[in-house]
């Protein structure tokens, strides 16, 4: 009972960041949600099904929690909380030090700065990365094959998102200084040291 109540409570801190920003940018006329929005072919099938997808997974992943009748040991279960609360945190500190340049999905026509300090000095995509934590922690804890499924097929949308349409378009929209940055920092996780 007590990892369920655990993983609930950090599942309600994501979206509640993740609604609160949005709704927060909203107030300032800034359209957040931006996914599939302007886009033709690969990168709005790629967005509109990655929205999708993104909504459906948090019921999927209650029901598990809610319905969990696997026999997966303690010892994974921890280290399921341990991964869901570190993608909870990438997640939180990346919106926070986006500030307005903060979207979900790409917007060509509102211009926005490079975010290169912070926790974007370790990380190029860490609210990405903090989504796919927090997915893979909560299928570890509360594993079956559906949201194992599931799961997986959101991380390789996410993935798809960041290869061909954010990195696209910061190289688009910021030339030089992108890649510049894309030499210093991983997509995911570290900084390139051997540049």
């Amino acid at each position: 009972m007590v990892f369920k109540i655990i993983t609930l409570a950090l599942m309600a801190t994501f979206y509640i960041c993740y609604f609160a920003k949005m709704i927060s940018q909203k107030r300032q006329g800034i359209d957040t949600d931006q996914l599939g929005k302007g886009k033709v072919g690969f990168a709005k099938f790629i967005e509109v099904t990655l929205k999708t997808a993104t909504y459906l997974i948090p019921a999927i992943e209650v029901m598990s929690i809610i319905f969990y009748a696997s026999s997966v040991n303690n010892v994974f279960r921890i280290i399921g909380i341990i991964i869901l609360a570190f993608g909870v945190v990438a997640f939180i500190v990346s919106v926070l030090q986006m500030k307005d340049n903060w979207r979900a999905g790409v917007q060509r026509e509102e211009k926005t700065e490079l975010v290169t300090t912070g926790i974007y000095s370790i990380s190029r995509n860490p609210a990405f990365l903090g989504f796919d934590l927090m997915y893979i922690g909560i299928m570890v804890t509360f594993f079956n094959w559906y949201l194992c499924i599931v799961t997986c097929i959101v991380i390789i949308l996410f993935h798809l998102q960041i290869v061909n349409v954010e990195e696209e378009f910061l190289l688009e929209a910021f030339g030089d200084e992108y890649l510049e940055y894309r030499k210093r920092v991983c997509r995911y996780l570290g900084r390139k040291f051997w540049v």
